[in-house]
């Protein structure tokens, strides 16, 4: 009968596989650092996640139908707003830009908004938007400041534009970016024009 018997390698051999398995283990730790740290390090610097810059290009009137009755007191009220604006990426990774909105208001009130359609911005690009802010009369119905600015020629109204959106640094990690701009503006109802624009 035929009994394998088992190799006992030397002690000495027994070291040696051992240091062998520990200095392998070691280097792949080490590289699996070098790696984690590099990418922390491109993350906190090169690819830190910067706010788009949202820019008002100009603000027109499209449309002003204005009519005011005496008695009693009413004001019919629609107006139209072309805003251009755009919105430059200063990161060097594309913005992926989602629900986001523009607002117009009447002392602080919300009188009408308009979504602003998904997109993509490059790194270091510029994408201009056109966007129409219509004011909704029944908004309006209850305020009765609305009623003198009418009279008196000027209506005071601000846009608030808010853009939304993800960036994906070293397709590892989502930052979420927010990017906002705002006017304040007169409208003036005789000449259908814009006066005391200023923008932050």
């Amino acid at each position: 009968m035929d009994v394998e018997k088992k190799v006992e390698l030397p002690l000495h051999d027994k070291r040696k596989r051992k240091r062998r398995r520990c200095i392998c283990l070691s280097i792949i730790m080490a590289a699996i650092l070098l790696v984690a740290l590099t990418i922390l390090i491109l993350a906190l610097t090169v690819f830190k996640p910067k706010k788009p810059i949202t820019t008002v290009i100009s603000v027109a009137v499209k449309d002003l139908d204005a009519t005011v009755n005496l008695l009693p007191p009413r004001v019919s009220l629609n107006v139209t707003l072309d805003l251009d604006i755009t919105i430059k990426n200063p990161n060097k990774v594309g913005v992926k830009f989602l629900n986001s909105s523009a607002t117009l208001l009447y002392k602080g009130q919300v009188v009408g908004d308009v979504p602003i359609p998904p997109g993509e911005i490059g790194s270091d690009d510029t994408q201009q938007l056109n966007l129409m802010l219509t004011l909704f009369a029944d908004r309006l119905l209850a305020n009765v400041d609305v009623y003198a600015d009418v009279i008196r020629g000027k209506l005071p109204v601000s846009t608030y534009t808010r853009i939304s959106g993800k960036a994906r640094i070293l397709n590892l990690f989502n930052i979420r970016i927010v990017s906002v701009s705002s006017c304040d503006l007169n409208i003036s109802v005789s000449n259908r024009r814009i006066s005391n624009q200023t923008c932050h």
